[in-house]
């Protein structure tokens, strides 16, 4: 049907005004998003320029790698090893329950080790969320495999390869060196401005010994790196990155040669032994018995493990060596004698009538010799180990110069050395008691503190240094690092102690007949070598009292008690006689007598020192040869034994 010319006007007038409208419309709209797109893409051009960066690229810190520590030769004490371990971090992971459990259907994770781990990705994520966290450790390559393969399923999930503490040398420095272990929320309670390193779970620091001490040196200062990221979080690529500084290496005194002898000797006797060098104060070894293995602790020990340390009767985490204080028994005689001389109040041919005890303040003193000495001077007092003279000595001293004099020879001395535990020991005085007990002093304590016994408590490491001094006449400081990243430590030679050098002569003389003089305690243990004649000290310290009654009925025998009612046996020397090199103590708790027990440990371990290994069988006693040819026979299969599992660590 035609249209007539009217409507075809109406149509196209119609159709123009909603082509206007529309094209109007349209306009607008095109006008609205370029003003937009102008608004983004120049107006906002830096704040989603910004955006963009922070999604695609993160920051993350670098471990410093921990300082090494080394023997006085050079031989590696605690070294650091590559190992495999996968991190997540929290920001880039999305849902953190959800991406874990995926990871557990491909690497095992313990049940109470994924509960931590997750507890402390919360507080990352948290405080830090861009930190990574440790989920496992030490796993093998396999499961890093696993993890690289499925890597788009495993947001935030990275394998790395780490480095982690090893100790080669196995028990021989677990109580000098110490050991590391993951931080703990007890680690970080007692720093004020915890690094952000120690908030990664598992991160190892120093738990106890030098680790732990010296533990801003040997950590070292964090790096970063700038890593470009993809839309699940895989890293794509590196960017850059900032070193961070590796710590600081340390280089030990100690020999570890000797100190591995040591160890071996002592076996699993409760004992302790410290070997200082005379001329510089360097501790060569430091060993207390029986030991056990830090690389237990690295990644924290377990149950089982842990209770089999701590139930043993013979205390094998105890560092006894510095931490371990005893009464000194007759070693102390050395000081009481010294006191006495310094004030000029006695002579070397001055005599004490000894008829096995003496009567102070009402109550009867014994000697250990029931019978009794007879007339003896200063170097028979000291050669007998006569207690009468002792105590006689100590009535015209007084407690206070007997004091004094134990702390000029570093006796109730806290040494400084990067130790855990170091002990101060106690040489007590008249205001002591008063002050700790609040009593007066009494004499018959004098009669006691002279032989060692009472109050009067020492370390190890404080005979060894007493003992040093005493053969060289200097304030010898015991020193346990010899250097630091390659800069030489001050030495602990000392200054001269403006002691009457007569009246140490006399001393030495007195040590020199204990050791070499046929009715001398410790004569049975000499050196036999006369260029190295040994000098020194045997020592008894009681850990019970012996009541009248039983000395009455007769005093039980030490081998017929418990083991922990057992006298403790102490032995001090120093070798050679005539150029002191070192100074040796050893202390066997339970052992009994020190003539006995001690002497012939020390005896082995000045011989040893001496010769930088086993000396020839002419060193000692004829009557001792063949026992210690089996001993050294023995001595030699477990050092090579341990030296095949040091290599094995290595």
């Amino acid at each position: 049907m035609r249209r007539n010319p009217r409507e075809l006007a109406g149509l196209q007038a119609r159709t123009s005004r909603r082509a206007v409208l529309l094209g109007g419309v349209m306009t607008a709209f095109a006008g609205g998003l370029a003003l937009r797109m102008r608004h983004l893409q120049v107006d906002q051009a830096d704040q989603f320029r910004l955006l963009a960066e922070e999604n695609r690229i993160n920051i993350r810190l670098i471990p410093p790698e921990r300082g090494e520590i080394f023997d006085r030769n050079g031989v590696i004490i605690a070294k650091n090893t590559p190992s495999y371990r996968i991190v997540i971090v929290p920001e880039d992971a999305g849902e953190l329950e959800d991406v874990v459990g995926r990871l557990t259907r491909l690497v095992h994770i313990a049940d109470e080790d994924l509960e931590d781990t997750l507890a402390a990705v919360h507080r990352s994520a948290r405080s830090a969320p861009f930190l990574p966290v440790t989920l496992a450790d030490q796993v093998t390559w396999d499961d890093i495999s696993r993890v690289a393969v499925n890597a788009p399923a495993l947001p935030g999930i990275t394998p790395e390869v780490g480095l982690t503490r090893v100790y080669p040398q196995g028990g021989s420095f677990a109580h000098v060196v110490g050991y590391v272990g993951p931080v703990s929320d007890y680690d970080l309670s007692k720093m004020e401005d915890p690094d952000q390193l120690l908030r990664i779970p598992r991160f190892q620091i120093g738990k106890v010994g030098l680790e732990a001490r010296q533990e801003e040196l040997l950590r070292g200062k964090a790096g970063s790196k700038r890593v470009e990221v993809n839309a699940t979080g895989r890293v794509m690529r590196e960017l850059d990155r900032q070193d961070g500084q590796a710590g600081a290496d340390i280089q030990l005194t100690i020999d570890s040669t000797l100190q591995s002898y040591v160890q071996a000797r002592l076996g699993r006797e409760s004992a302790s032994a410290v070997v200082i060098d005379c001329e510089s104060g360097d501790i060569v070894s430091c060993v207390s018995a029986p030991t056990f293995d830090p690389n237990l602790f690295v990644r924290g020990i377990s149950v089982a493990d842990y209770r089999a340390l701590t139930q043993d009767g013979h205390r094998p985490l105890a560092s006894k060596s510095v931490q371990g204080i005893y009464p000194p028994g007759s070693t102390f005689k050395i000081i009481t004698a010294m006191a006495a001389l310094e004030e000029g109040l006695v002579g070397p041919d001055d005599t004490v009538w000894c008829p096995g005890h003496l009567e102070v303040g009402g109550r009867r003193f014994h000697c250990w010799k029931r019978g009794g000495h007879g007339h003896v001077n200063l170097e028979n007092s000291l050669k007998y180990s006569c207690d009468v003279y002792y105590y006689d000595l100590a009535l015209k001293v007084g407690i206070d110069k007997i004091s004094a004099m134990a702390q000029r020879f570093g006796l109730g001395v806290k040494h400084d050395l990067p130790m855990s535990a170091v002990a101060e020991g106690l040489t007590p005085n008249r205001a002591w008691k008063e002050r700790v007990h609040g009593q007066d002093w009494l004499i018959g304590d004098t009669a006691n503190a002279s032989i060692g016994q009472g109050y009067m408590l020492a370390s190890p490491l404080q005979l060894a240094v007493m003992t040093a001094r005493v053969a060289t006449g200097r304030a010898v400081d015991p020193r346990l690092i010899k250097s630091v990243d390659g800069i030489e430590q001050p030495s602990g030679a000392g200054e001269d102690m403006g002691m009457n050098e007569n009246n140490l002569r006399k001393m030495r003389r007195a040590m020199f007949a204990v050791s070499n003089d046929r009715r001398g305690t410790a004569w049975r243990s000499r050196i036999n070598d006369e260029a190295l004649r040994m000098a020194g000290k045997t020592g008894t310290s009681q850990v019970r009292n012996i009541t009248a009654d039983e000395r009455a009925r007769g005093v039980i025998r030490n081998e017929d008690l418990p083991w922990e009612r057992r006298d403790h046996a102490l032995f001090v020397c120093f070798a050679p006689y005539t150029t002191p090199k070192y100074a040796v103590s050893v202390v066997v708790e339970h052992g009994g007598g020190g003539s006995a027990v001690a002497a012939p440990i020390a005896r082995d371990i000045m011989l040893q020192a001496l010769h930088g290994g086993f000396p020839p069988l002419e060193a000692y006693p004829a009557a001792d040869r063949d026992k210690v040819k089996a001993q050294q026979e023995r001595l030699s299969r477990e050092l090579q034994q341990a030296e095949t599992l040091r290599s094995d660590r290595a």
